[in-house]
């Protein structure tokens, strides 16, 4: 039931939402691994995985709420994957790294998108 005024969210808005929330996921999930991998997890990685998982977060609430700062939180959100995603690619023989950073390439896009931004 919605309530008045509220619309329903696009389709695009809610892909965008599930592929924030899939990213934070993956990107917690590396951040335990790397945890488990010890010396071998670099500073900027955690840091770069951490910046991703609470910018999707706060991202998908601020679509799911419709913040009038969606926009900007999604081009912010876009920057962050991105550069989780880079960080992710230093590492190309770990499994989980290389998953978290196709996820974070995809949910840049996709806010990319809802930003109104170009690629």
């Amino acid at each position: 039931m919605t309530q008045p005024g509220m619309t329903t969210m696009s389709k695009a808005m809610q892909d965008c939402v599930e592929a924030c929330m899939s990213c934070h996921s993956v990107c917690e999930e590396t951040m335990s691994s790397c945890m488990q991998m010890g010396g071998q997890a670099q500073m900027q990685i955690m840091r770069a995985l951490m910046d991703c998982a609470e910018t999707t977060r706060m991202c998908a609430d601020m679509m799911m709420r419709r913040s009038p700062m969606s926009a900007e939180m999604c081009a912010m959100c876009a920057k962050a994957c991105e550069m989780c995603a880079e960080a992710c690619m230093s590492m190309p023989d770990d499994e989980q790294m290389m998953r978290c950073a196709e996820a974070c390439r995809r949910c840049a896009e996709m806010c990319r998108t809802m930003a109104g931004a170009t690629m």
